[in-house]
């Protein structure tokens, strides 16, 4: 027998939702999203992929309700379960909603329903389907990465730094961040006896695509004065250390 939740004009999640529009449109219909813990709002607002299926269904003399499971995946890999309880049970009819954090308040909610005992109760075992996520590269650690973006360009002195196009998608997208300082090959900076630093600075964005500037901080200017320069590959920056080396050396 079909489970007919179309009765319940359910809105289903939009194929072009972001996993953050996702969860806002779950938490704006809830009549009780106030109760949620903050930190498990917190801890989704940096999810990856979302899923959401009927779970089961309840029909009887005109009343219905439906439960549906909203997954999330997050960055670490772990996923987050949310419940929503669609009803039709309150006064006049009307089409309520309400979210819980687990099966068990979820199950306490629903016996609170008046619906008839011995009416149809349908539960349907449908696996979550998410979209597949490469494990990350770096350890990475959610924060303020769009302001950290956005200080990073700012402080870069040169004149070929990332385009607007980059630094767009990173004030909109980064939401977490690894800096590791990245040594390898000695290049004609070493060579020369200069003091050179390169910093990978990772960046997780919402689409689970990684992105790294790289920053190269060195006093091999005419005065000595500090100076940041930020490319968008490390070879662009190994090839700037080379050049600022190599211009220092020349005789004047």
């Amino acid at each position: 027998m079909s489970v007919p939740y179309e009765t319940a004009a359910y809105e289903p999640a939009e194929s072009h939702e972001s996993p953050e529009e996702h969860l806002a449109r779950l938490l704006g219909r809830a009549l009780n999203s106030f109760e949620l813990p903050d930190e498990t709002i917190a801890i989704l607002d940096g999810a990856l992929a979302d899923d959401s299926s009927l779970h089961s269904a309840h029909h009887s003399a005109g009343l219905h309700r439906e439960t549906y499971r909203h997954t999330w995946l997050l960055a670490d890999g772990s996923a987050v379960t949310l419940w929503e309880l669609v009803h039709n049970t309150g006064p006049g009819g009307h089409l309520e909603h309400e979210v819980y954090v687990d099966e068990e308040e979820l199950r306490a909610a629903t016996a609170r329903l008046p619906l008839t005992p011995d009416a149809p109760d349908f539960e349907l075992p449908v696996p979550v389907q998410l979209s597949p996520v490469p494990e990350p590269r770096h350890a990475y650690r959610p924060d303020a990465s769009a302001d950290h973006a956005r200080r990073l360009l700012r402080r870069a002195e040169n004149a070929d730094r990332p385009d607007a196009d980059l630094e767009s998608l990173l004030l909109r997208s980064a939401f977490a961040h690894e800096i590791t300082q990245s040594f390898g090959r000695p290049g004609r900076a070493a060579r020369a006896g200069l003091s050179f630093s390169l910093y990978e600075h990772a960046f997780l964005l919402r689409d689970g695509r990684e992105l790294s500037l790289w920053e190269v901080e060195h006093t091999a200017t005419p005065d000595g004065r500090h100076m940041c320069e930020v490319y968008a590959t490390e070879e662009e920056a190994r090839e700037a250390m080379d050049r600022r080396a190599a211009a220092l050396g020349r005789p004047r």
